[in-house]
């Protein structure tokens, strides 16, 4: 029984994992809702009153942090969707599994980056 404990996470500290990534997924919906609503209403602030070519150069600025801003989202939407597939992995009790090794991964690195899927030692071997 004790080997088996090795293997995996106790049922407490998965308990604790769920929390810690609870509330990143909370936080990251929340700034992705923030983000795409950026995205999608236009400043009100228009530049139909300027002249013409400050109302290009205004208009390939606001382009630029559009593109960054949906950059942004993107990424934002990727760490939401690796936290939910961690959560996965915590009712299925294989969280902390590093997938390359087998062996658990630090307890540290998954408070940092709750959603990895990898230890040190497999990320160093890539």
């Amino acid at each position: 029984m004790a080997e088996k404990e090795k293997n995996r996470f106790s049922d407490a500290e998965l308990t604790e994992f769920k929390e810690i990534i609870l509330k990143k997924l909370a936080d990251a919906k929340e700034d992705y809702e923030m983000l795409k609503g950026s995205l999608t209403h236009k400043d009100d602030h228009g530049t139909d009153d300027t002249g013409r070519s400050f109302n290009m150069m205004e208009d390939g600025s606001e382009t630029l942090m559009r593109e960054e801003m949906a950059n942004l989202a993107n990424r934002k939407d990727k760490f939401i969707k690796n936290l939910e597939l961690a959560l996965i992995r915590i009712e299925n009790k294989t969280y902390g599994i590093c997938r390359a090794t087998g062996k658990l991964i630090n307890k540290e690195r998954l408070k940092l980056v709750p959603h990895a899927t990898l230890s040190i030692e497999a990320k160093n071997m890539q």
